[in-house]
């Protein structure tokens, strides 16, 4: 466009103002801002999984406004927890953000002019090197040869066995002799390895040996809690008998809450041992996060808030927080306030109001706001510092991933 388009500029009749259809060359700085656009809305909206499993599967009927605001609501309330941590978590030199630096090397490699070295490839000529090749190599493992995805050869060997397809499969056992040659598979869960530092990727690879190597084999072989009745390896739940449960059966149609007398009367509700571990180790995490933030950044932290609040918070800074501040101005922090307040009132309207098809009471959305207050700096630290955000590992999806993006 700024090739082809006239730059002369244009009066607007019985004004002094003009303006050019020319919008000048395409810079980084507009490509970053249509990439945080993009991101912003390129993740799924986790409150759509509410609304869809309440229509598809429980066949109830749902006031399409309140499924919008609740929709709405829960997206926009994390950008009021990141105006309220945004000194600690955006300003502060300490936070680095690993995944981020990977998009500043990419946008560089992009729009930086880079004289070619004797010998070698300018980062824009490697980028659209490997961009090319990943492509055309995933075609392999993507279209036509999906096995590649998770090459278990314990499985090929003993074929006829239970025992060997539970300790060799790698999309429904233990992995172990299982490998896989396709990239998204590597890094479908905790995305991309080359953008976490050493140290973080060494303890999620020690907690996942110990997690289901050790723990999840000793309570499915000692039979703990009936484990042998049930998949090793699944994310569905199950009856006493193994069969996979009916939740119809212990539902209350008309108040769409527990049947107690139904529940008894048909079976207790069971998880397969991975499952059942991933569940209680992910609320063990979050906890955990409390603690290795005290011990670990609690004095930088109270460091922080002092300064922050003091006359000299600027000096604080590193230089490009001082150099942004001094060419761009900031958005206001009542801005926040005033998005995080109304999204609260909203939310309570969604759940109070439409005859409380929702079901969740008023004081549920304030414990809920609470929860997430208290636990979104520690977490944010946690990803800011090793790219490793624990809520990944959360089963129900306690909070938003993007939230402070």
């Amino acid at each position: 466009m700024a090739a082809t388009l006239p730059s002369k500029p244009i009066r607007v009749p019985l004004t002094k103002w003009t303006f050019s259809m020319n919008p000048g060359p395409f810079n980084l700085k507009e490509h970053v801002l249509i990439t945080i656009f993009a991101n912003c809305g390129a993740g799924g909206v986790y409150a759509v999984y509410i609304i869809t499993i309440v229509k598809a599967f429980y066949k109830r009927k749902l006031n399409p406004l309140a499924a919008m605001l609740l929709a709405q609501t829960t997206q926009l309330l994390g950008y009021g927890w990141a105006g309220l941590f945004r000194k600690y978590l955006v300003d502060s030199p300490f936070m680095w953000w690993p995944a981020n630096l990977v998009q500043v090397s990419l946008f560089r490699a992009l729009h930086e002019k880079e004289k070619r070295p004797k010998g070698g490839l300018t980062r824009l000529q490697f980028f659209f090197m490997v961009f090319a090749s990943s492509f055309a190599y995933y075609v392999v493992p993507g279209y036509l040869f999906p096995t590649l995805s998770a090459l278990s050869f314990v499985c090929w060997i003993w074929k006829n066995s239970v025992t060997a397809q539970q300790i060799g499969a790698g999309l429904n056992g233990l992995g172990i002799g299982s490998f896989g040659l396709d990239w998204s598979t590597v890094a479908s869960f905790l995305g991309s390895p080359l953008a976490s530092p050493v140290f973080a990727i060494i303890n999620v690879l020690a907690g996942f040996i110990l997690n289901l190597y050790v723990l999840v084999p000793i309570a499915y072989w000692t039979n703990t809690y009936e484990a042998k009745r049930f998949p090793i390896f699944s994310s569905h739940t199950f009856d006493s008998t193994g069969q996979p449960y009916n939740i119809s059966r212990i539902l209350n149609e008309a108040t769409f809450d527990l049947d107690h007398d139904a529940f008894n009367s048909y079976s207790k509700l069971y998880l397969s041992p991975f499952f059942a571990f991933n569940y209680g180790l992910s609320f063990a995490t979050l906890t955990a996060t409390i603690s290795h933030v005290a011990l670990f950044d609690g004095s930088d932290i109270w460091q922080m808030w002092k300064r922050t609040t003091s006359a000299a918070r600027d000096k604080f800074a590193d230089v490009h927080t001082r150099l942004m501040k001094k060419h761009y101005e900031a958005v206001p922090q009542w801005w926040f306030h005033i998005i995080l307040v109304a999204t609260v009132a909203l939310s309570i309207y969604a759940c109070e109001g439409f005859d409380k098809q929702l079901q969740l009471p008023w004081w549920g959305i304030l414990l809920a706001c609470a929860i997430a207050l208290f636990f979104t700096l520690p977490i944010g630290i946690i990803q800011a510092t090793t790219n490793q955000a624990y809520l990944h590992q959360f089963p129900s999806g306690f909070f938003r991933g993007n939230s402070l993006r």
